[in-house]
């Protein structure tokens, strides 16, 4: 059970409980103190039943509930034991449970009955009759055929509506007049018995033996013998009879198994019984032919049935516990496995099951030959372990594709797995998969489909399994990773969304800079795609072969907003989030983005998520070069002020100081980000991907990267992006300060100079026409000791965040290297701390 869920099942539970723990308290706990692989004991699960028929008010009732439960093969029964176990055990719950329980009650006492409830109530009992004279009608012919009606559409069932086709004590079989058998002697009786016992054997009604009505369509069926039977023949009677029980459970299965819509699997082991059943007719022949000839007697046969006793026995028990637990597939083949081990000491019992097993396996195997071979699931009736969601249709996928497919198009039904396939179900899955991934490329499969058999030896179906899943999965690496070129897709991807191709990004920001700076209402998008096909022409991205698939995107939202959408699924804030809308106050830079176009098959890697990952780290590097490129031009701007006579520069010297040391912090992020996370984790990310065997690995290293690439650039941690977002914003404001009051201080200080002179700093940069700003009221010295403190009180907060992760959880270990270059010689904590670093925070704050 993946995390999310299991924190919305606990958030779920906590609603409905008196609770004052969180669910995140809960779920570590979870987490830490319970094992999901450890299965209950026999011992321990019937203790605790011991336990509870004890508490119970009607023991035997519970413990044959119990049993009837364990016959069905219920899922998971043994835990749901031990919970039952658990809460009688709590008080707590006990009571909860029970005032609920009161609440809950209809009280009938209250209930005032008005004459114009009587139509609606005379109608109802209408109602009522017509539909138990129905069932009562239907319960009479299921007492002649067995099982009922299924829901399914399915072919008419002829032993339903011609009752006496059936060959399980057809009430409309006739009967002949039997004379009373108290009237005739002892040794005589013997022979009308031994014919009776003849024709009930094999379902017919005899006339001193009378076949009971079933109560239940998979119950035993129960005989009485006439009472003035001879009691020592009775006796013998009655010790054969179970026989006659037996067959009358497989008949029945047989005739309802049959129908197709019970599944392939039934209805093969049906046929396998029936020829059983063909075999046991004969054998009564050949009893009949010895009566006919006077030679059987009933202690004769009840030594002559013992063979067929036992195998019709066994076959009786495998019967009623398919039918009471209403398995098909899957599960049909794990109970047949199971008697297969439980007679692990009776070879003739042993061998029968495996008979059967194989019969029932031959349509399952065949499901999954063609599966394994080529891909293709043919299942009508839902039996087989893999089963088609159908979530994305074929022809969207080339254009539109998400990673609904690889997870969900294709999933695993736990409950159709059989037992002998567990070990190897998860490769099952994988095999089909590459196989569709594959024939969907246009690519023919040469391999043929391999009959599969069931074996008592595993290794005859699982060695063919593994053999089928390694064809498919080395052919689909070869098309992803040759003819695909999947490494070269990477390189590509690597360039534009991580700043790998650093002329492009240089060339892309010279050309955008203007249409990014606007607000995202006023900028043409086609005007960006043609501006990024400039871009590409003039740096050396033309000779990337996939520079044609990039695209331009506009964003509804920026990078914190959407960080933060993403962190809070599946907990307390994820509601305030939901319905974030588009804002109309984002400039294009904040809300810009790559895209890029990728079609199948390495869509599988580069679906909509990974492609999503790429682009928030992508905002993020891209945002910081921008801010860097702005700091930069501000620096450009000021050497204007070399020409300053000394008294008139000094006034300066605290914001060009300042400058200085936001380059210093943005320049050191994007180190931090770009050469101390991200290409180390591009190197190993490479390694690893030089060694897999199938695609499901590569999703998973690719996966890996990404992530640890999101984390390790701080875009996980919310207060930290918080905290860097707010410093980026801080240089932004103090660049457009700059731009703002250069032209000023210029023409202050230059006045009798040259315009020409007085322009040639500023060459090609754009003028920001911003409204007035809450730090342009007062003096350039007062504005830029704003921004100062401003600025080293957020640095300050940042520093701390990293300075108070835990040093021993390596998951952020990389972090410490940007706290040492941003405080570098401890240039932060140490002036500060003597300048008092609590007034500083104070004055942050306030």
């Amino acid at each position: 059970m993946s995390e999310f869920k299991l924190h919305q099942l606990v958030t779920n539970l906590l609603q409905s409980l008196p609770n004052k723990n969180t669910p995140e308290e809960l779920v570590e706990f979870l987490q830490n103190h319970v094992d999901v692989n450890n299965q209950t004991s026999f011992m321990a699960v019937q203790s605790n039943i011991n336990y509870l028929a004890q508490q119970s008010s009607n023991p035997q009732s519970f413990a044959m509930k119990y049993d009837d439960l364990k016959r069905k093969n219920v899922d998971s029964l043994g835990l749901f034991v031990q919970l039952i176990h658990l809460i009688s055990e709590d008080r707590g719950i006990k009571d909860f449970l029970e005032r609920n329980v009161k609440r809950s009650s209809p009280s009938c006492s209250n209930t005032k009955m008005t004459k114009d409830d009587l139509p609606q109530v005379k109608h109802r009992l209408k109602s009522a009759k017509a539909r138990m004279s129905t069932k009562h009608d239907i319960s009479s012919l299921l007492n002649r055929s067995g099982p009922p009606i299924p829901s399914t559409p399915s072919v008419a069932s002829w032993v339903q509506r011609r009752p006496s086709m059936s060959w399980d004590f057809s009430s409309r079989t006739s009967i002949t007049t039997s004379h009373p058998i108290n009237n005739i002697p002892a040794t005589s009786q013997e022979n009308i018995l031994i014919n009776d016992l003849l024709n009930i054997l094999i379902g017919l009604p005899a006339n001193y033996i009378e076949a009971q009505e079933l109560k239940d369509p998979y119950e035993s069926r129960e005989f009485i013998i006439n009472e003035h039977v001879d009691p020592s023949l009775r006796q013998l009677v009655k010790q054969i009879l179970p026989l006659a029980s037996h067959y009358s459970i497989v008949q029945r299965f047989t005739e309802e198994k049959m129908r197709f819509e019970f599944g392939q699997v039934n209805n093969a082991l049906a046929e396998c019984m029936s020829a059983i059943i063909v075999d046991y007719t004969l054998f009564i022949t050949q009893l009949e032919s010895e009566f006919q000839s006077g030679n059987l007697t009933l202690h004769k046969m009840w030594y002559y049935i013992q063979k067929n006793f036992h195998s019709l026995g066994i076959v009786s028990d495998i019967a009623t516990t398919i039918n009471k637990s209403e398995s098909c597939g899957g599960k049909v083949l794990s109970l047949l496995h199971e008697n297969i081990a439980g007679y692990i000491g009776d070879s003739r019992a042993q061998d029968l099951c495996v008979t059967l097993m194989q019969a029932a396996c031959v349509p399952y195997m065949k499901m999954l030959g063609m599966w394994i071979y080529k891909g293709i699931i043919s299942d009508p009736i839902h039996e087989f372990l893999v089963e088609d969601n159908e979530v994305v249709q074929k022809e969207d996928m080339p254009v539109d594709y998400s990673a609904d497919y690889w997870d969900k198009k294709y999933t695993i039904r736990r409950e159709r797995i059989p037992k002998f396939l567990e070990p190897v179900f998860g490769i099952i899955l994988k095999a089909g998969k590459y196989l569709n991934v594959i024939r969907q490329c246009g690519k023919s499969l040469s391999n043929k489909v391999q009959v599969i058999e069931y074996k008592k030896e595993e290794k005859h179906y699982i060695e063919a399994i593994k053999k089928a899943y390694k064809y498919a999965s080395e052919t689909l690496l070869d098309l992803v990773m040759k003819e695909q070129d999947l490494l070269g897709r990477l390189r590509s991807v690597k360039h534009y969304f991580l700043l790998d191709q650093g002329d492009f990004i240089v060339t892309f920001l010279t050309l955008c800079e203007k249409v990014l700076s606007k607000d995202v209402a006023d900028v043409v998008q086609a005007r960006l795609d043609s501006l990024l096909d400039l871009a590409l022409r003039l740096s050396s991205a033309v000779n990337d072969p996939y520079k044609d698939d990039l695209r331009t995107e506009l964003l509804q939202i920026d990078l914190l907003t959407q960080m933060k959408k993403i962190l809070s699924i599946e907990t307390y804030e994820e509601q305030n989030y939901r319905s974030v809308k588009k804002s109309n106050t984002l400039l294009a830079i904040e809300s810009f983005s790559f895209s890029y176009e990728v079609r199948w098959p390495l869509s599988l890697i580069f679906n909509k998520n990974s492609l999503a990952c790429y682009q928030m780290i992508f905002r993020h590097l891209f945002y910081c070069k921008y801010v860097e490129r702005m700091v930069c031009q501000v620096w450009r701007s000021n050497k204007v002020a070399k020409s300053f006579p000394l008294s008139a520069a000094r006034q300066y010297r605290s914001a060009f100081a300042l400058r200085q040391r936001m380059l210093h912090c943005v320049q050191n992020l994007e180190y931090h980000m770009m050469v101390e996370v991200i290409e180390p984790h591009w190197c190993v990310f490479l390694q690893k991907i030089s060694k897999v065997s199938n695609v499901d690995e590569i999703l998973d290293c690719h996966n890996h990267f990404l992530n640890m690439c999101l984390k390790d650039c701080m875009l996980t941690i919310t207060n930290l992006l918080v905290i860097i977002t707010k410093l980026l914003s801080i240089c932004v404001s103090f660049c457009k300060f700059m731009q703002r009051t250069q032209r000023y201080f210029v023409e202050a200080e230059l006045g009798s100079l040259p315009n020409s002179f007085c322009e040639s700093f500023n060459q090609g940069e754009a003028v920001q026409q911003d409204g007035p700003n809450d730090a342009d009221t007062g003096s350039f010295e007062d504005s830029i000791a704003k921004y100062d403190l401003e600025f080293t009180a957020t640095l300050m907060q940042l520093l701390d965040l990293i300075n108070n992760i835990d040093r021993k959880d390596s998951d952020h270990d990389r972090l410490f290297n940007l706290l040492y270059r941003l405080d570098f010689n401890s240039y932060y904590t140490g002036k500060f701390h003597r300048m008092g670093l609590d007034h500083l925070k104070q004055d942050a704050s306030g």
